[in-house]
């Protein structure tokens, strides 16, 4: 009975000791969440690199999230359309029983008016031919104008349907193949249904200005230096570190942060749009975290003396025509 205690206890001490080291790299700024935007590009993955060959993961905090496709939005409302319209439509078989009933209710009203009683209007043969006449007329009545109506709803549910497909129903592509295709096409309506993306260029100093960035966030955020990481983070990335740090201070812990360094990188893609020039770059990074007790300094989950290693996808934003000192922390996606 001891052994089978000890062996729990020990189980017990080894699943504490995984959590702390999963906990402790999802400590810091970002943690295991996808947040931020990327622009027009903030639900498009961007392309898998050397340095990140997994996935990198949707959004899961953005400001920017996108609607969904004309096409994906006009399934669900054509099915109901014509969910709809099936109700509405009167069925055949009830269309002839309202025929019937009312061929029998001229029959018997007639007896009734001859004063030969409600069902003597059926015993002659001349009542029983009115009654199929009568039916006959309803019925015809009934179908063409039933056949009028659901041509014209066809014809009108047909319309949109064909609009959208034309649209929508066209293979997905990267930046790059879009202004190709844009220019091949001599910007027709394929061009003019996606954003107006150009190739950026970028330079060293924009790569040392990425690797600087990667430092100098991590040690504001481990120094909970507000100002400081609103001056290197768009306001919404800004805003999420916020909270995440108002989250540790409502838990009485700090996330202290050392020993990072840049061991590998690559650019996923680069690109000017609109209102910015974007840079996603793929950076594997070598990181110590762990979270304190903010009265005592005691750790309570991770070891600022192990290092581990980290790689996310980190996206870069700058008005268009500034320069190498100004970009801004605006995305960070973990990879799958």
């Amino acid at each position: 009975m001891s052994k089978t205690l000890n062996r729990l206890a020990l189980m017990t001490m080894l699943a504490g000791v995984v959590a702390l080291s999963i906990t402790s790299v999802d400590a810091r700024p970002g943690g295991s969440k996808s947040s931020g935007s990327r622009g027009s590009q903030t639900n498009v993955a961007p392309p898998k690199t050397n340095t990140a060959p997994g996935t990198a993961q949707p959004m899961n905090r953005s400001i920017n999230q996108g609607a969904p496709s004309s096409a994906a939005a006009a399934a669900p409302a054509g099915a109901a359309a014509a969910a709809a319209a099936q109700a509405a439509r009167p069925s055949m078989a009830r269309n002839l029983m309202m025929g019937v009933g009312a061929g029998l209710l001229g029959a018997g009203l007639f007896g009734l008016l001859s004063g030969s009683g409600f069902f003597s209007g059926l015993a002659s043969l001349a009542g029983f031919f009115g009654f199929l006449l009568q039916v006959a007329l309803i019925g015809g009545v009934i179908f063409l104008v039933m056949r009028l109506l659901r041509s014209r709803r066809e014809a009108a549910m047909a319309t949109p349907a064909a609009g959208a497909m034309g649209r929508d129903a066209q293979p997905a592509q990267n930046p790059m193949q879009r202004q190709m295709l844009g220019g091949m096409m001599g910007g027709g309506a394929a061009t003019q249904a996606q954003p107006a993306l150009q190739p950026l260029n970028l330079t060293g100093d924009d790569f040392g200005a990425f690797e600087k960035l990667l430092g100098d966030v991590q040690g504001a955020y481990s120094a909970e230096d507000i100002a400081s990481l609103r001056a290197m983070l768009t306001p919404e990335m800004a805003s999420y570190f916020e909270g995440d740090l108002s989250d540790n201070e409502a838990k009485g812990v700090v996330n202290r942060i050392a020993n990072v360094k840049l061991l590998q990188g690559d650019l996923s893609e680069a690109w000017r749009e609109a209102g910015g020039e974007y840079a996603t770059v793929a950076m594997r990074y070598a990181i110590s975290d762990a979270l304190l007790d903010r009265k005592t300094g005691r750790t309570v989950e991770g070891d600022l003396t192990e290092v581990a290693e980290v790689t996310e996808v980190w996206t870069f934003v700058r008005a268009p025509g500034e320069g190498t000192a100004d970009w801004k922390l605006s995305a960070i996606q973990q990879v799958a």
